[in-house]
């Protein structure tokens, strides 16, 4: 089993968790501002990777750049993954290659602290994401377990790229935004993955 093979179902009932889906996570979140670069990235990739529709195109499109943009903007504080092995408890099905993380750390050749983990959607569906990314964050929950890091909460993110559904996981209890924001709504976007950091 890997992350990938998880149901959300099934991933609940295994790690004994608790689902909390009526919650607007970030509501609140202040916005922020994209670069120039990044506007005229999406600007012309959205509307290529949605013709081209498929997972690779909206990752290197889209998803991609977004990501490189958080990283720029915290290179200090933040590393980040793409198609990484992170095999924390294969016996538990926690092994297998993340789309993308986010390590709360500036080391870039290994992964010490992961916060986020990104899941791209497979054929478009978000939900069946969940389950996937729900068990690399209770994979992520576990590593900093072991290595110490005293970080309390995991992100999660499972995105088209045209659409993003963030989750948080506090000890036992994995959150759902109710909310999806679209990549039209990249300065909300940036302004979650930023509070997310902090």
């Amino acid at each position: 089993m890997a992350y990938s093979d998880f149901k959300l179902q099934e991933v609940v009932k295994k790690f004994n968790l608790t689902i909390n889906e009526k919650v607007d996570l970030f509501a609140d979140t202040p916005e922020r501002e994209s670069s120039t670069i990044l506007d005229a990235v999406l600007k012309t990739n959205v509307a290529l990777a949605l013709a081209i529709n498929t997972e690779k195109a909206r990752s290197e499109m889209i998803i991609a750049p977004v990501l490189i943009e958080i990283k720029n903007l915290f290179s200090e504080e933040i590393s980040l993954f793409s198609g990484v092995d992170f095999n924390v408890e294969p016996e538990k099905g926690l092994n297998g290659v993340c789309d993308f993380i986010i390590s709360k750390s500036p080391e870039q050749l290994f992964i010490t602290s992961p916060i986020i983990t990104i899941v791209e959607a497979k054929n478009e569906n978000i939900k069946v994401g969940l389950g996937q990314c729900v068990a690399e964050m209770i994979a992520a929950q576990l590593f900093n377990q072991k290595e110490d890091n005293y970080i309390d909460t995991i992100y999660g993110i499972v995105t088209t790229g045209n659409m993003w559904k963030f989750l948080k996981l506090q000890n036992q209890v994995v959150y759902i935004d109710f909310s999806e924001y679209y990549i039209k709504d990249i300065k909300k976007i940036l302004g979650i993955l930023s509070k997310s950091i902090h």
